[in-house]
């Protein structure tokens, strides 16, 4: 367990790519079970503790997840994300970079069941919800980019699905059209995708609380040749979201 944060309402963990944030079809154990195993560990429980999950990482998905560890807690924190008042910052490599240095995209996005992908709908269709995202580079090799991804919004599968739209897709993600395959510390696959920060008010102190994920060990290279070019002091994204 990776903590990286931790008091008697909420814990923060850094999620290793190819672990379901919950239990799943596969069966595979899943972080809720690792945080239980901890905290029964940590604090001599040995009953079931509860574990709170307020939001998820996809499985191929490293990065920030936040757990409560009580009842009042998730409430007040699943409010939060239900708001958009939680701002997220996440790393991409894609396997094309963009021509911009920055700028915000607006999709509208639905959920195709049987395949389990997000896919696009027209404006204002009934079956899906907007998605936007607001994206800066921060550097660039070749082809590839590391981009940083700032979401107003939380859709199932949205940075994936907004970014291979526009020929970007993310190195590893076959799901959406990735030719480059990845293969996380488990062995099993992973996408070049990482929360990596999240900032919330906490549930009982009402300050404000940032928590930053490392870089993982099974995170791909990108060596920094050249630095994007900043375009102007501030963007849209930088408003607290999602």
């Amino acid at each position: 367990m990776d903590i990286l944060y931790e008091d008697n309402h909420c814990l923060a963990v850094n999620k290793p790519a190819g672990l379901p944030a919950q239990g799943d079809q596969s069966g595979d154990p899943s972080l809720v079970d690792a945080v239980m195993a901890y905290l029964r560990e940590r604090y001599g429980k040995p009953g079931n503790v509860y574990v709170g999950l307020v939001h998820r990482l996809d499985r191929p998905t490293s990065g920030v997840v936040l757990v409560a560890k009580t009842s009042k807690a998730a409430g007040r924190l699943s409010a939060q994300f239900r708001a958009g008042t939680v701002s997220k910052v996440y790393w991409a490599i894609v396997e094309r970079a963009p021509h911009d240095e920055e700028g915000v995209w607006i999709d509208w996005l639905g959920k195709d069941r049987r395949n389990n992908r997000a896919c696009l709908l027209p404006e204002g269709d009934a079956a899906g919800k907007e998605a936007r995202v607001s994206y800066r580079v921060r550097q660039r090799r070749g082809d590839r980019a590391l981009i940083e991804l700032r979401p107003w919004t939380g859709r199932s599968h949205q940075l994936r699905v907004q970014l291979a739209r526009r020929g970007f897709p993310i190195l590893g993600d076959g799901k959406y059209g990735a030719t480059t395959r990845l293969v996380a510390g488990d062995g099993r696959s992973r996408i070049a995708l990482h929360s990596r920060e999240l900032t919330f008010r906490h549930p009982t102190r009402q300050e404000a609380i940032v928590i930053e994920a490392p870089i993982p060990a099974d995170w791909p290279e990108l060596s920094p040749t050249r630095p994007a070019r900043r375009c102007g002091s501030s963007t849209p994204g930088e408003r607290s979201s999602p």
